[in-house]
């Protein structure tokens, strides 16, 4: 189909919040009073907890274990004061939170009574019918400080949730976070337009990604703030072109997720998945400047100038395109023409789609025994139909392992033509719709009967056709072998 038949970019709006089992909240404690009630080794914990947050710690206990008693004579921060009797009412008073470590549930409910009537927000160890607040995994880099919960639900799942981001979290990111503290009130005071303020901190976050454990000098705070003044005197912002790789989020560079998360706009093709948008910065104002080789489109003259635009106004722009930008992405012309305009452009590449359903089908592209080149092409032109100009003694080449890209609707021809101009008919070729994707297909056949299986099936979707010896035998089964677990599209 042509691409005169066109649509406009149009704005759309983050996705709506899903629906949260629990509100994450972070208290600030620090010289408050909070009350525990309960000298068992879970109330310890809780008390513990509660000092290390700077509480003035009330423990209010009959008979407290020993580990309370130690806990009360050096808490970590803070302070505890322990009671040896049974709590009233009226230790409830003036408390910012109210904690009790009960057995009976008449106990407990008692408890969590008299807190709410004295308006403190209360939990009860254990007893999850009777709190207000409840305790989740923590990942302690304080100042960065990340809360896990799973509602109850499954405690252990949380735990595992917990080591997996203790393991990737860097321990030095504490020192991070305490320099930004540290720094924060001299970069509000800098004669510095909002813009630049936040290029400041994204290149902080940027030099504390790639040397976590590194001690932040004090002499950074004038580089950056020489980068950031940069910033402001531009008096333009910058576009950044970003692979969002075949729809599998997992697959989003470091990178990318960082452009995502500090973008103002981000423009983005129909192929880029909501899953891949939802990690962006959910303030960024979204806009999709979708092309589609089979539906309308918008036209590339249309988004150059949209990006352009934005960036002049001096935002920072996400130029959001599945796969990698750089193939089969038209990023020439959008990086020519924003450099036309004096505007910095950046290009953080991504995992292409024949990389994705390499991945996929477990096959090596280039297989020693079967293949010594691997060549990628388009089977659309700029009239949306089979390019007249494409090398046939290239894409007929035994040896090669060759990725098709949108070849949705000129497959049937492209086929035709290679068996004439000598390719094997039996030569193996494998459709892959959506790699990476949970909707991924897969229809393994060959060159010859490839564009009929396609027809015989229902699928929506890019659409990638990998053809050559290295897809033989193998790649068949890796195909075939998931096909009857692999959804049908609709």
């Amino acid at each position: 189909m042509s691409e005169d038949i066109s649509r406009r970019p149009r704005a759309e709006r983050a996705a709506r919040m899903a629906p949260l089992a629990v509100l994450p909240v972070f208290l600030k404690l620090t010289g408050r009073r909070v009350v525990v009630v309960g000298g068992s080794e879970a109330a310890v914990w809780k008390a513990e907890l509660l000092a290390a947050a700077g509480a003035e710690v009330m423990v209010y206990a009959e008979a407290p274990c020993p580990a309370m008693l130690d806990l009360a004579k050096a808490p970590p921060a803070g302070s505890i004061t322990l009671h040896h009797r049974a709590w009233t009412p009226a230790d409830l008073g003036d408390a910012a939170f109210a904690i009790g470590a009960f057995e009976e549930d008449a106990d407990a409910a008692a408890f969590a009574a008299e807190a709410r009537g004295a308006g403190v927000p209360v939990n009860v160890i254990d007893k999850p019918a009777f709190c207000d607040v409840q305790f989740g995994g923590i990942v302690n880099r304080s100042p960065l400080v990340i809360g896990i919960s799973t509602d109850g639900a499954a405690p252990v799942f949380g735990q595992a949730v917990r080591a997996r981001i203790e393991a990737l979290l860097p321990q030095g990111f504490a020192r991070w976070a305490d320099a930004a503290r540290r720094w924060r009130r001299r970069v509000q005071s800098l004669d510095l337009p909002f813009q630049a303020r936040r290029r400041f901190w994204e290149l902080f976050s940027e030099r504390a990604m790639a040397t976590p454990e590194a001690v932040p000098p004090a002499c950074l705070t004038i580089e950056l703030e020489r980068a950031a003044r940069a910033t402001a005197e531009a008096r333009t912002g910058r576009i950044v072109l970003v692979g969002a790789g075949p729809g599998d989020p997992e697959l989003l560079t470091m990178r990318a997720v960082r452009a995502l998360q500090s973008a103002d706009v981000i423009v983005h093709d129909d192929l880029v998945p909501a899953a891949v948008l939802d990690v962006a910065r959910r303030e960024a104002e979204r806009i999709s400047a979708g092309k589609r080789g089979r539906g309308p489109s918008c036209r590339q003259e249309d988004i150059n100038a949209l990006v352009i635009r934005l960036a002049a106004e001096g935002k920072h722009v996400v130029r959001l395109k599945a796969g990698d930008p750089m193939i089969f992405g038209r990023a020439g012309e959008e990086i020519a023409a924003a450099e036309a305009r004096g505007i910095p452009v950046e290009v953080v590449p991504g995992i292409s789609a024949a990389q994705g359903a390499a991945a996929a089908l477990k096959l090596s592209l280039t297989h020693r025994d079967h293949a010594r080149r691997l060549q990628y092409v388009t089977a659309h032109g700029r009239d949306g139909r089979l390019p007249r100009d494409l090398s046939w003694p290239a894409l007929t080449d035994p040896a090669a392992s060759t990725i098709v890209y949108m070849p949705g609707a000129t497959w049937h021809e492209l086929a035709a033509g290679l068996i004439a101009k000598g390719l094997s008919a039996a030569t193996p070729a494998i459709a892959v719709v959506n790699a990476t994707r949970p909707d991924e297909v897969r229809i393994a056949g060959t060159v010859a009967d490839l564009a009929g299986r396609l027809a015989a099936r229902a699928w929506t979707g890019p659409l990638l056709i990998l053809y050559g010896d290295a897809f033989g035998a193998a790649g068949q089964e890796a195909a075939t072998g998931a096909l009857a677990s692999l959804p049908q599209p609709v």
